[in-house]
């Protein structure tokens, strides 16, 4: 029978440094064993927190998420803003370089959902799950009844152009590319007079 993971300040503390790690260095080829001796702790005390590398990449990846998740209902409360604005803080936040390697994670672990792996269990799920009731707070007011479609649309975008960031590292393409999309949508959701 397996142990259960603990809940603790050590594993939330360990896993900020490996979050922050991440983004500084990438994941590339990394053994649990160089990690661990970065961070100052030994590789058993990661496997005892997290159960495997590849499960720590998933819990990066979550806790990552959760923080812009966070971040995006953070900027949605500021009703002075349009959702123009809105969406643009959101996407200057995405575009931050300290980012960069936590979303090539996200996409590395992404696709290895998508194989089928054991340790991404529940991350397909997860991946619009999470995401979908956030973001569809977020454009209901612009959006009305179809605002969970048009939170699938934003997410598909959003993805699309970060996954072409991660790929390219053309950040002022990128960029253009959500500004016309982001301006196309406000022309869509504005009400005709």
């Amino acid at each position: 029978m397996a142990m259960a993971r603990p809940t603790s300040n050590a594993r939330q503390d360990l896993l900020a440094s490996v979050i922050t790690w991440v983004g500084d260095h990438g994941i590339g080829d990394v053994s649990l064993r160089t990690l661990a001796e970065a961070l100052g702790t030994s590789h058993r005390m990661l496997l005892f927190h997290f159960g495997s590398k590849e499960a720590l990449w998933v819990e990066v990846v979550r806790a990552v998420e959760a923080d812009q998740r966070a971040a995006m209902a953070a900027i949605t409360t500021d009703e002075s803003a349009t959702i123009a604005e809105q969406m643009r803080s959101h996407w200057m936040g995405m575009l931050d370089p300290s980012l960069r390697n936590n979303i090539r994670l996200f996409f590395e672990v992404y696709a290895d959902a998508l194989r089928g792996r054991s340790y991404t269990k529940d991350f397909l799920d997860e991946v619009m799950s999470s995401w979908l009731p956030t973001v569809t707070a977020a454009l209901q007011p612009v959006s009305g009844s179809a605002a969970s479609v048009d939170a699938r649309l934003m997410l598909a975008v959003t993805r699309g152009l970060l996954l072409d960031l991660a790929t390219t590292g053309d950040v002022e393409s990128v960029d253009a590319a959500m500004q016309r999309f982001t301006s196309f949508f406000v022309r869509a959701t504005t009400p005709i007079e």
